[in-house]
């Protein structure tokens, strides 16, 4: 390692807390390319192998906004080179991400203990819904799956409707690429201590099931019902809630604390005779009248009641208008690169902050490039045969 923290022969540009770390990334969908996308954001090179064919996104690859920062080679893992192609990046990687179901990267040649013989040290991140073991381990499913068996889609929603799907933020992101992040980091810190790589099994039932902690603590003490809709903080309570404005809009409240209830009951207008809110008995009446008065005024008037105020009541936005909210533009949330609106990296740094470096990664695009930083001629176009087609395009560097 240099003193900069790369490795000879990459790019001097590399920047972030984890400039430096190498990983490869088997190609999929879902949580494990946002796990990767997210230690690219903060600095690490990461490699993408992606298959002949492109993406199974079922989108233009330029606007995969989850490949960015990235660098592509294409191998077919289901030739006789491909899997020995992956093995010599393993070789020289810190972490590999793969989102297989089980016992397929064993099949292809790729699988721990292939990598392990190559690069003892190499942290194997495997991302799955069900987990390496158990009875559902072989089975296929989606978030809006894993969620429900979890039991954190049966939380979601109004007590008297179906359960509120949350698109697939909580399965595969919450639960998924953010406990794989947090699994590789925490074994890659072990490996570079002792030496030794090792397998981390990230299960989407797994993490979902993590999360609710604080939830299973309450239901032990008493102080939440296993019930849709019946809770302080799942929509049954009136003064956590969302309500409709005169517009068609909606307006989020979540004046829990009573310094802000207080402030929100003035700002709001609600009349000196309306229910307490502690008398759970007459939630139901004091949400009624909350109600109304939202309804006597659009999302914008109110808005601007509530702003600049502590009653913790803000609109709900649109992706298109959460990008352009105050807020978020003062902070630079969001950015517009490369004519994509999209998050920019996250969390912040004081000393090594993270940045777009790279637009989407077009498959095949680092062919050369990544073949002479990693030392590994195999990779050159001009060394592929056609049962390992490489492809090398055009360089998609940002500007």
């Amino acid at each position: 390692m240099t003193e900069a923290g790369t490795r000879p022969g990459e790019s001097a540009s590399a920047i972030g807390p984890l400039a430096g770390v190498r990983v490869v990334e088997l190609a999929g969908i879902g949580p494990a390319p946002f796990a990767a996308m997210l230690l690219a954001d903060l600095g690490a090179d990461v490699v993408r192998v992606d298959r002949p064919g492109g993406s199974r996104l079922g989108i233009d690859p330029a606007h995969d906004v989850t490949n960015r920062n990235k660098r592509s080679v294409v191998v077919d893992l289901k030739s006789p080179e491909g899997a020995g192609l992956v093995l010599d990046l393993a070789a020289r990687a810190d972490i590999l991400l793969e989102g297989n179901r089980p016992g397929v990267a064993e099949r292809l040649g790729v699988g721990p203990a292939d990598c392990h013989a190559r690069n003892p040290r190499l942290v194997y991140g495997r991302m799955t819904g069900w987990g390496q073991d158990g009875p559902l381990a072989p089975r296929a499913g989606h978030d809006i799956g894993y969620i429900a068996v979890a039991g954190a889609l049966g939380m979601i929603g109004s007590g008297d409707g179906p359960p509120a799907i949350p698109a697939n933020l909580l399965g595969d992101y919450a639960g998924g690429s953010l406990y794989l992040v947090t699994g590789v980091l925490a074994a890659l810190h072990h490996a570079r201590a002792g030496g030794t790589g090792q397998v981390v099994d990230t299960a989407i039932v797994d993490g979902v099931a993590h999360l609710g902690a604080m939830i299973r603590g309450m239901v032990a003490a008493g102080g939440w019902q296993d019930r849709r809709g019946a809770n302080l903080l799942d929509g049954g309570c009136p003064y956590y809630a969302v309500y409709e404005t005169a517009d068609g809009g909606w307006m989020a409240v979540g004046a829990l604390e009573p310094a802000f209830y207080a402030e929100f009951a003035r700002l709001v207008g609600l009349p000196d005779d309306a229910p307490d809110r502690g008398d759970l008995g007459r939630w139901d009446e004091l949400r009624a009248v909350i109600a109304a008065r939202f309804k006597c005024r659009t999302r914008q008037e109110w808005t601007e009641v509530f702003q600049g105020s502590d009653a913790c009541t803000a609109p709900v936005l649109s992706l298109a208008e959460a990008a352009a909210h105050p807020h978020l533009a003062a902070r630079a949330t969001f950015t517009d690169t490369g004519g994509i609106t999209q998050p920019a990296p996250a969390p912040r740094f004081s000393a090594t902050p993270g940045a777009l470096r790279l637009p989407p990664a077009m498959p095949g695009a680092h062919t050369a490039e990544v073949a002479r930083d990693w030392d590994l001629p195999a990779l050159d176009p001009g060394a592929a045969t056609p049962t390992t087609p490489l492809v090398e395009q055009a360089g998609d560097r940002l500007p």
